[in-house]
């Protein structure tokens, strides 16, 4: 009993790296190729991830996928509104918590402000990008994750606590690095 609830948290701190890394890609994706700003690092901390990315794909499967986890087709789809609006509200209440997090902590955050967005809330969110958090929680939900859960299960359990391990080790010092770095401006 202990062992499975271990490999389920084990298998959610995958989820949240897969989904940092996956929303790294997304920002840099968008810097380079949609925005032509060319590349720079977009999470906070040193490696290819965005934790909030992480922070809200969990978020989304802990609340929302309870509404289509396990249901059938024609209800999935059904609820496929339902999903989009959900995800949005919650992501961008992620987005605009950080925001506050972030400049409480660091003096800043560290994302692209939305003051030139036409419709946006002191800058920190706006309609636009939750219209597309709002369709990036439904794909997550109705699409990634289901493969992200293969891939994990997929994994042997020596190789998943083996990189279970790794991601987390380089992922703490990662941390402590930040911490480090930013312990002056908390002081």
């Amino acid at each position: 009993m202990i062992r499975k609830k271990k490999d389920k948290y084990k298998n959610y701190f995958l989820y949240f790296m897969m989904y940092s890394v996956f929303g790294w890609i997304y920002e840099v994706f968008l810097e380079v190729f949609v925005y032509g700003w060319g590349f720079s690092n977009r999470g906070i901390l040193y490696g290819p991830y965005c934790p909030i990315y992480g922070v809200g794909a969990l978020m989304l499967i802990f609340t929302v996928n309870r509404l289509i986890d396990g249901k059938d087709l024609r209800y999935r789809l059904k609820m496929l509104i339902p999903v989009f609006l959900l995800s949005a509200l919650i992501a961008t209440a992620i987005e605009l918590a950080a925001t506050y997090l972030c400049e409480y902590f660091m003096g800043y955050w560290p994302w692209q402000t939305y003051a030139d967005y036409k419709i946006n809330f002191q800058a920190r969110i706006a309609l636009s990008p939750s219209v597309r958090f709002g369709i990036g929680g439904a794909v997550i939900l109705y699409i990634i994750q289901p493969i992200f859960e293969k891939t994990v299960k997929g994994m042997g359990q020596e190789t998943r606590e083996s990189v279970f391990s790794a991601v987390l080790l380089v992922f703490l010092l990662d941390i402590a690095l930040f911490l480090i770095k930013n312990l002056n401006y908390l002081n």
